[in-house]
């Protein structure tokens, strides 16, 4: 299965990591330190925003650090421009048609 941003936001405990991870790199212990779930609940989180494209990973020595990849998430920042336009024209247009009843 394909797997595209808007997954990636859609859990709450993975917006919580991506949260962590602009702040800097971070390895799987480290980012599991901040929640109460079991680690394997949280590699599959992280396993879930890498398909997604949101983290990427760099392996120094015997440990993967995961960074925040904030082009891949643009994607939303474009459709929500999207979406804010649509809305912002049918007010536009809601505007006129009451300033001219």
């Amino acid at each position: 299965m394909r797997r595209d941003v808007f997954q990636a936001v859609a859990d709450p405990t993975r917006r919580a990591i991506l949260g962590l991870l602009v702040m800097g790199a971070m390895t799987p212990n480290a980012i599991a330190e901040h929640f109460d779930s079991t680690r394997q609940t949280i590699s599959k989180h992280i396993q879930i925003l890498t398909e997604c494209e949101v983290l990427t990973q760099k392996k120094i020595g015997r440990e993967i650090y995961y960074h925040y990849n904030h082009e891949k998430m643009k994607e939303i920042d474009v459709w929500l421009e999207r979406l804010r336009k649509m809305w912002e024209q049918s007010f536009d247009q809601l505007d006129n048609l009451l300033d001219n009843i």
